[in-house]
């Protein structure tokens, strides 16, 4: 895939959107001569990459400097993350879309730099941290962070009273908004920097938004490289998954490119009916809280990248690029299948019309009129990507086959699930190993603030006794992630779920069940931890096909 296709595609995108055919969401014939686009978004390792990340540690080195009320401020910035972003809901590529484009803008505007693109980590093809992300103001944990975030107090001393003074200039719109988010005044917000919750009257170590600067990062230069969990949930088969969903939107998860429709975009991630894309709920997630220290860092506190303040670590913005591109790579699919690539019907007027209120511009105006609508496409800002993993799924011009078959339920107790799966629909499955046919939704609470687990590997198939399991195992089938914990969001606790691809047991299928229709299967969830008594009570495991 060339660097020219995928600037056509996305001015076809533009096109289609801005001539009001949006709503059908079909993509029409476009042209291979045309353009690239006028920033490209390199891949970290490459020389442009190199490049781009020289002019990032500029800007980073003077937007901390930045006096605590410049709307282009280092931590102000961040903070436009926690009062806003959308996660375990169908705004959260479009969202962070739209935070990425005007982020960029800001850079260009501090660093004089014009020619600044955001370079992108492509984590599947290089699971550590880029080594010029441990250099000076590159990471959190440098001598240039210090002066702000030696500890909270220090930052508390800095930023609160500027960050208070903004909060008293918000609109009734704005208003409006943080009060579904849980944020009905200031101290509410604050919680999440410092962690107190004030049901009960403590402060919560893996609620603490705010990372001293020692423990701001967990990987280090001479500790780079994601965990086996991690690297497994980035891998190349899961991305297929994900990218492999037909629908922008579907109640059926595993045919769901988006986590759950919701009517805002900051509802809480849970309930009835509510679920994680494979995408959101296994790369992006994972990412986040083995960075952050969740793990090694148990019960907290934890780094920068696991609480909503994700973005004061500067690896945040190449994570989202790279998951923006995924966003790209999956539209990309569904033009050339000629499939719909954004919301149909009137599902589209509640998408497009979703207020996004609190963006920075780069001329350091306050953005408080916006819509998800123009954020929908790359054209307005004029970039496209250079190819990186994930692109092999643009590979035919055929409809895609993929179907929703009926849900397989299990029989739940505790933190296990069995349940019989066809004997065709499994041979199926097995038969293509780097393709997964059949697909697992499980579905739990989310763990209490005060609770130290956020991460639970999935094992399919495994005997009674095996209490652990990795990647190196032929039962493991991944590790689901909760990334944050925000205690003044209405609800926050409630049930989410997770799809996550089944692995290719070969197991599944002994001389012992060779003459039965219907293979018994086991899913079960253990916490990562390994702690006794410390994995979740599962509400239900559904396994589906596609």
């Amino acid at each position: 895939m060339t660097l020219q296709f995928a600037a056509s595609s996305r001015r076809t995108f533009l096109k289609t959107a801005t001539a009001g055919a949006a709503a059908a969401a079909f993509a029409g014939p476009f042209a291979l001569a045309e353009p690239r686009a006028k920033w490209t978004r390199w891949n970290v390792t490459s020389p442009q990459g190199q490049r781009a990340l020289a002019t990032y540690k500029r800007a980073v080195e003077k937007m901390i400097k930045l006096p605590p009320d410049d709307p282009h401020n280092w931590f102000r910035n961040a903070f436009v993350h926690l009062m806003d972003c959308p996660h375990g809901n169908w705004w959260f590529y479009v969202w962070h879309r739209g935070y990425l484009a005007n982020f960029e803008k800001i850079i260009r505007n501090v660093s004089s730099d014009q020619s600044f693109a955001i370079p992108y980590w492509d984590w599947t093809a290089l699971p550590e941290i880029p080594a010029p992300m441990f250099a000076d103001a590159l990471t959190p944990r440098s001598p240039a962070f210090l002066p702000y975030n030696k500890d909270l107090d220090t930052f508390t001393a800095y930023i609160k009273a500027p960050l208070n003074k903004y909060w008293d200039t918000l609109n009734s719109d704005q208003r409006a908004q943080l009060d579904k988010r849980g944020y009905k005044s200031f101290d509410n917000l604050w919680n999440d920097v410092d962690g107190y919750d004030p049901k009960t009257k403590k402060v919560v170590p893996g609620n603490i938004g705010f990372a001293a600067n020692a423990r701001s990062r967990y990987l280090t230069a001479g500790n780079p490289k994601l965990n086996n969990r991690t690297a497994f949930d980035v891998s190349l088969p899961t991305l297929n998954f994900g990218l492999a969903a037909p629908d922008f939107i579907s109640t059926a998860a595993e045919m769901s490119f988006n986590s759950s429709q919701k009517s805002s975009h900051n509802d809480p991630a849970g309930g009835t009916g509510s679920f994680f894309s494979t995408l959101e709920g296994l790369p992006h997630n994972q990412i986040h809280n083995y960075i952050g220290g969740v793990g090694p860092w148990d019960p907290g506190p934890y780094g920068n990248m696991t609480n909503f303040l994700s973005p004061v670590d500067p690896v945040f913005f190449l994570h989202h690029a790279n998951i923006d591109r995924l966003w790209d790579v999956w539209t990309r699919k569904q033009m050339k299948q000629g499939q719909p690539y954004l919301p149909t019907g009137s599902d589209w007027s509640s998408y497009k019309d979703e207020p996004f209120l609190f963006f920075v511009s780069g001329d350091r105006k306050y953005l408080t009129n916006g819509k998800a609508e123009e954020y929908v496409s790359m054209a307005p800002f004029d970039y496209d990507y250079q190819p990186g993993s994930g692109e092999d799924v643009i590979v035919s011009a055929a409809p895609p086959t993929l179907k929703s078959a009926p849900p397989i339920a299990a029989t739940v107790q505790a933190n296990s699930a069995s349940l019989s799966l066809p004997k065709a629909a499994l041979r199926s499955h097995l038969a293509q190993p780097n393709v997964s046919r059949l697909a697992a939704l499980i579905t739990l609470p989310h763990p209490a603030p005060d609770g130290s687990e956020r991460e639970f590997d999935i094992v399919v198939g495994a005997p009674a006794g095996i209490t652990q399991a990795d990647p190196g195992s032929p039962y493991y089938a991944g590790t689901i992630s909760f990334f944050g914990n925000m205690v003044s969001m209405p609800e926050m606790e409630m049930d989410s779920t997770f799809v996550v691809p089944l692995p290719h047991n070969k197991g599944l299928l002994t001389s012992a069940n060779a003459a039965a229709e219907n293979v018994p299967v086991s899913v079960r969830v253990l916490p990562s931890s390994g702690k006794a008594g410390s994995a979740p009570v599962l509400k239900s495991v559904v396994v589906k096909a596609r």
